[in-house]
């Protein structure tokens, strides 16, 4: 049976996180982002708590020896003035393909709402997904997520 558990990221995840950003921007958008930018901004995330957290999930396949980090994603705060309380956007998700369909995103996901509910600070949450990653859009449903009324728009 495989355990799953998971925590906040520390530093010495770092590594494990960089490698499962740039595999999604391969995955995702056929991008490959420069490794140095990159762990700096993972860095900054630690440097400043203020801009989020990254939660990462262990898992242990046959519940002896060393876990293996499977998954992360990164949580970042949206003040809300109507709600006077926080959303939390959930962010940079990516499970290894190893670990897909097997309850790492779920237990992520868990892990974020727990955070939000003990908190008590929070009005939601939220995140943003590719039109065409139909399979994602899936698992967001599956754990009672549903599409927002509002589009994104952007400007770089």
């Amino acid at each position: 049976m495989t355990n799953i558990s998971t925590r906040e990221a520390t530093r010495a995840d770092i590594n494990h996180i960089a490698e499962f950003q740039q595999a999604m921007a391969l995955e995702t958008e056929s991008r490959t982002l420069d490794a140095a930018t990159l762990k700096q901004g993972i860095s900054a995330v630690f440097d400043a708590p203020q801009k989020g957290c990254y939660i990462v999930a262990d898992v242990n396949a046959d519940g002896e020896g060393a876990a293996q980090v499977a998954g992360s994603l990164l949580i970042t705060y949206e003040w809300s003035d109507w709600n006077n309380a926080t959303y939390y956007w959930i962010q940079s998700v990516y499970v290894d393909s190893a670990w897909r369909g097997k309850g790492v995103y779920r237990a992520l996901y868990e892990h974020v709402l727990s955070v939000a509910t003990k908190r008590g600070d929070s009005c939601g949450i939220r995140l943003y997904v590719e039109r065409t990653n139909t399979i994602a859009q899936q698992a967001y449903t599956s754990l009672g997520m549903h599409k927002s009324p509002y589009d994104l728009y952007e400007k770089r």
